[in-house]
């Protein structure tokens, strides 16, 4: 038993040390997950990204409309090195939204609102371009992107904004 405890404290030491010496060797501009905060033209709210490979990653955003609304929306992005600056990161890639939304106005960005008087769902194909800065020497990412999307519950019509994200970002 004393061999089993001692060759499972050298395995998790083992691994700790190199996972330690693997993440102090990563790129600044580099990360595997973060949080934030996202705020748009349709939803303010919570969001996480998660990279999947070093180009490919998967965020999703919680975020909260006026008149009682809440939309969860999820996006697949492509994300490549731009203009030869390792901590600045071009995404685009596309995703789905789903919410709901209460009795009153449904801003549209282009400012061609639309009244309901009732509670409705929201549900839709999203899209997203954009550019993500990771500060050097820090675990801050800041992130302006546009958002195109296709509302099909309430609609069907397109609408385009665009977000400001704020992450902390995690090795």
């Amino acid at each position: 038993m004393k061999k089993l405890v001692l060759s499972l404290a050298v395995l998790v030491s083992f691994l700790l040390i190199t996972t330690r010496s693997q993440a102090q060797n990563q790129d600044a501009s580099n990360y595997t997950i973060a949080a934030g905060l996202k705020f748009g033209g349709y939803e303010d709210g919570i969001s996480g990204k998660y990279f999947a490979t070093d180009n490919v990653s998967y965020e999703g955003i919680l975020g909260f409309r006026s008149h009682h609304g809440v939309v969860i929306t999820g996006l697949y992005e492509i994300n490549q090195e731009a203009f030869n600056v390792p901590e600045l990161k071009f995404y685009y890639g596309f995703g789905a939204h789903i919410g709901a939304v209460g009795k009153g106005d449904y801003q549209r960005f282009n400012g061609d609102d639309e009244y309901y008087s009732s509670n409705h769902i929201l549900l839709g194909a999203d899209g997203v371009i954009g550019l993500e800065y990771v500060i050097p020497n820090s675990p801050i990412a800041v992130s302006l992107d546009l958002n195109p999307r296709i509302e099909l519950a309430s609609g069907p019509f397109f609408d385009i904004a665009p977000g400001l994200g704020i992450k902390y970002a995690f090795k």
